[in-house]
């Protein structure tokens, strides 16, 4: 691979305006490593907040941001970044070397996952390089950009369906279910032989029922707890008053993900008066790819994406993830003309 590499850097925190697409070193892999041809590289929530410093007290737009920003804070403490950084922690791509160490994989593999999390990112470019316990085979049926768009949202909807225990005969509640951790949640839990209810505006009710949510709620048009029956889970990935509208629906030993927000003292105090547990799921271990995997290949499972951006708009694309709308996962594409 050639010296250099295109790549997407951030040079000083702040908001998308800070994101420079430009030239820099092709990083080598260490002897424990492999190094990643990018074909593309999913866009998280958590490279907005990184980017505008979680360890500082920033005013964020939207509350969403500013909410996920105090949670990567009060999880990992205080981060400081090496200037200039790569965002981004998705990739799928093709190894193309590999340290002397690593007998997992061999050049032209194709392969997914993330770079350790938190960590120091590096998705966001043409290259990058990554230990092989982070990555998995590619599924066949996806192209590079849809793989892109699993491990961060895919794998946090399997922690969450995980720590609630929920089972074939519940009933759940996610918010915001046409979202990137969303849209997953929904079909897993109707993998699990669930309940789903799923809220979202009403121009998605038509794909979520296609995903198999069994009601839908237009949250701009109904308020949730007046029109559905008692729930025994809620995936909630908004917050705030809806953590709070939440606990009414939910029956006594419910339980309730709140990820990625930090409850407050007094909204943990109200679920546990309910007798409802409050967890905050995380993206968990990359082992999980393996389930998800398989889920995706059987057509069980399929990630949706809502744009494709070539990776000179990193920009746009973040702008787009923090507007807080988009349906399933937005992606970056570092080359034209690569399908499967």
């Amino acid at each position: 691979m050639k010296s250099q590499m295109n790549a997407v850097r951030v040079h000083e925190l702040g908001s998308p305006a800070t994101l420079r697409y430009e030239e820099t070193a092709t990083p080598q892999p260490a002897d424990d490593e492999v190094r990643v041809r990018i074909h593309a590289a999913g866009v998280n929530p958590a490279e907005c907040g990184f980017r505008e410093g979680i360890s500082i007290d920033v005013p964020l737009i939207p509350e969403f941001i500013t909410q996920y920003s105090k949670y990567l804070l009060a999880r990992f403490g205080p981060l400081s970044l090496d200037f200039p950084w790569i965002p981004g922690w998705d990739v799928a791509g093709i190894i193309d070397e590999v340290g002397t160490d690593v007998s997992e994989f061999v050049p032209g593999d194709e392969v997914y996952g993330m770079t350790p999390f938190p960590g120091d990112g590096g998705a966001y470019a043409e290259a990058v390089t990554v230990p092989p316990a982070q990555l998995r085979p590619k599924p066949v049926s996806l192209s590079f950009e849809e793989a892109a768009g699993v491990p961060m949202a895919g794998g946090t909807a399997w922690r969450s369906l995980q720590m609630t225990g929920l089972e074939s005969d519940q009933r759940v509640l996610v918010h915001a279910a046409a979202g990137g951790v969303g849209h997953f949640a929904v079909q897993f839990a109707k993998q699990r032989g669930a309940h789903v209810i799923g809220t979202a505006s009403g121009s998605n009710e038509a794909y979520l029922r296609d995903l198999g949510v069994d009601e839908f709620v237009n949250y701009r048009e109904e308020r949730f707890e007046e029109v559905i029956e008692p729930v025994d889970v809620v995936i909630d990935l908004i917050g705030g008053d809806t953590f709070d509208r939440s606990l009414d629906v939910l029956k006594r030993g419910g339980v309730i993900d709140n990820f990625p927000l930090d409850a407050s003292r007094k909204q943990k105090r109200a679920a546990e008066k309910r007798n409802i547990r409050v967890i905050q799921a995380d993206s968990g271990d990359p082992a999980w790819l393996e389930d998800i995997t398989e889920l995706i290949d059987d057509g069980t499972v399929t990630p949706t994406l809502d744009t494709v951006f070539p990776l000179a708009d990193a920009r746009a694309a973040q702008e787009l993830s923090e507007d807080g709308h988009a349906r399933g996962k937005i992606i970056l594409k570092m080359r034209e003309g690569v399908g499967n």
